[in-house]
């Protein structure tokens, strides 16, 4: 158990230190065309120490650290406009923050909402005060901690719904399923309280009572099939539609309906 303690000390300090700043503008919804029928899902472990930075960022915006609940306890349906609005969101911050390493460690390391230039951590946080303020509840908007491919710690937003759990990122330019990360998973903020984090991992959600297509796939294609009837209207949906997919989606959908 103490040896446990001490990985998420490390890990704490981790994140401070390599916490990765580079942003990519973000794009519109862009699910993979070929989901499996059962997604995976974030399952919450033990208790865990929260970050030190998270703490003092309660301090300073202890509105973003309160329970906010809806009227509706059931788990967020994935509807075309809240997938929108994910991807709206995760486009402005994306945009709006110049991507800048703190370099300072853990005395320095504070997290803020909208700075103008700000680390992963900035992104992360600034986006669900943006999901809080939309009236998104506070159990559906996750900060995780998760280790990217070249050993660095790195924070993300996850989005909680019916359909599967979401990915807000500054470093990729998709609104992507958890499934689709090829992160490592650490820990995260528990849905019950923002205050507390737990140890997380990924585990197989029940599969799909549709066998050709998953929900989530159904609210990705329908979302897609949106966003191609107006793709003239921004340069990203244009550069996102140069291989023809959300042309494929528009047909998909049309089958969907058919079957």
């Amino acid at each position: 158990m103490m040896f446990a303690r001490a990985k998420v000390v490390v890990a704490s300090t981790a994140l401070v230190g390599a916490c990765l700043a580079s942003s990519a503008h973000a794009a519109f919804f862009s699910f993979p065309l070929m989901l499996k029928a059962h997604s995976e899902r974030i399952v919450f472990d033990v208790p865990a120490l929260p970050p030190l930075a998270h703490a003092r960022f309660c301090l300073q915006y202890p509105a973003d650290c309160q329970v906010r609940r809806s009227f509706r306890l059931q788990p967020i349906a994935l509807t075309p406009e809240l997938g929108a609005e994910l991807v709206s969101v995760n486009r402005k911050v994306n945009q709006a923050i110049v991507p800048q390493r703190n370099f300072g460690g853990v005395v320095a390391e504070r997290w803020l909402i909208s700075p103008r230039a700000g680390d992963c951590n900035d992104y992360a946080v600034t986006k669900r005060h943006e999901l809080l303020v939309r009236g998104w509840p506070s159990r559906a908007l996750i900060l995780s901690e998760v280790v990217v491919a070249s050993g660095e710690h790195h924070l993300v937003l996850v989005v909680r719904t019916k359909e599967g759990d979401l990915v807000l990122d500054n470093l990729n330019y998709d609104v992507r399923p958890v499934a689709m990360t090829r992160y490592r998973w650490v820990r995260a903020q528990s849905p019950d309280n923002p205050k507390f984090w737990s140890t997380i991992n990924l585990a197989a959600s029940a599969p799909d009572a549709t066998p050709a297509r998953s929900r989530l796939q159904l609210s990705y294609l329908r979302t897609r099939a949106a966003l191609a009837l107006h793709k003239g209207e921004t340069e990203d949906c244009c550069r996102t539609d140069r291989d023809r997919a959300a042309e494929y989606a528009v047909v998909a959908e049309r089958q969907e309906q058919q079957q």
